[in-house]
Order: structure tokens, then sequence, then C-alpha cells
């Protein structure tokens, strides 16, 4: 059933209603969490030298965004959560966008890389492709996307007080293909368990048409 616009608003507002209503909490929560393995991998197929021009989108209280920029990267982050967005301002003295995810206004060809960690499953589904071309079309060429989204079965909905879409290998492989990606490499997360528990399913792409041949599932 397609979403209505009114829909989509109470979407955004709710999820970004508990993100706002927890920050604290949640800068707390994860500030610990090691996703050195997801930053590598976005690094390791960014074409030149550095430094590169990074996206942190979903960028949070600025955990991640701090480390590219202490890796001399030229970090921005982006964030839909007023709070998240002072926040990751105050602690990394980074540019910070604040930017509802289903109204983006990004430059066209400003980034080398595009760091989605755990944000990108917030997109309802029906608006996923227009959201993924739009950091394609923000990416320069042989820009790459690095995402990573806690994997289900197709389904969408409303979680803890959030709204989430989880997606099987298949799907998502398919909507970043449709949307201009090339598969360079996934793997599960968190590293060196058995694969029912990794529930994050991590991923890394370049813009279609560039000179990394496509992989098909």
């Amino acid at each position: 059933m397609r979403l209505h616009s009114d829909e989509l608003e109470q979407i955004s507002a709710h999820t970004l209603a508990h993100y706002d209503q927890r920050a604290e909490e949640f800068r707390a929560g994860t500030r610990s969490h090691d996703v050195s393995q997801n930053i590598a991998a976005l690094l390791r197929h960014i074409h030149g030298h550095p430094p590169f021009a990074i996206l942190d989108f979903g960028c949070g209280p600025g955990r991640d965004l701090k480390a590219f920029a202490s890796l001399g990267h030229c970090a921005i982050g982006l964030d839909g959560a007023r709070s998240f967005v002072e926040m990751a301002c105050a602690d990394t003295g980074c540019e910070v966008w604040h930017q509802d995810f289903l109204k983006l206004d990004l430059p066209p060809g400003r980034f080398d890389g595009v760091f989605a960690n755990a944000s990108l499953f917030h997109v309802p589904v029906q608006e996923l492709p227009r959201v993924l071309r739009q950091l394609r079309d923000t990416l320069r060429m042989n820009g790459v996307l690095f995402c990573s989204n806690p994997r289900g079965d197709n389904e969408e909905g409303w979680n803890n007080g959030r709204y989430g879409a989880y997606h099987a290998l298949a799907a998502w492989r398919s909507r970043m293909s449709d949307a201009g990606f090339d598969e360079l490499e996934h793997y599960y997360r968190p590293p060196g368990l058995p694969c029912a528990q990794q529930p994050w399913l991590a991923s890394v792409w370049r813009k279609a048409g560039q000179d990394e041949a496509r992989i098909h599932p």
C-alpha cells in the first residue's frame, strides 16, 4: 500500500522526535561501538589520494564524523534530528547539515564517499529509489557509497517508536542496481559470529558506469 504525503510527514516527524528525545541516551549507548571495519570498507574503495570529501549521512551525535576528520578527511555530517546536529557540530567542529532524509537538498558531484551507517533503513521503501539517486548524484565520478542496515525479510513498519525497512540481500542489491550503483563488496556484522547472530548487512557500492564491473547476485 502506497504511503501518502501526510503519512510520510508523520513517519519523519515521529522517528526524528524519538531520536531528539533520547539524544543523550543514544550518544552514551553508541559512543563505544566499533565501526572501524565499516569506515575502512568505504575508504579502501575510493580512488585517488586523500584527503577525501566524505558525507556522513545520518551522522547522529558525530562519533564517525569525528573519526573521518581525525584521519584528515574533509568530513561533513547530515542528520534530520536537530539535537544530533548540535551535538555533532559541538563535538567535531565539522560542518553538519540539518536535513530530513525525505527532503534532501544535496549538491551535485560534491563527495568522494558517502557513509550511511545505520541510517538508510529509516527511509520507507517507496521513497528509497529517489533517496538513493540523490546520494548517487552527490557523489563525484567513481564515488563510493557505504551502507549498513539491519537485515530482514523485506518488511517495514514501526519498531519501538522508529520507522524502519528491513531488506534481504537480494532485494537490497536490486534496489541499489536500479538506483545506478555497482556492488563492490558486502559482509555481515558483527564480525566473528555465526551468520544467524549477525543482524547487520554492510555493503559498498560505486556509481554505475565507472571502471568497476557490475556484480550480479
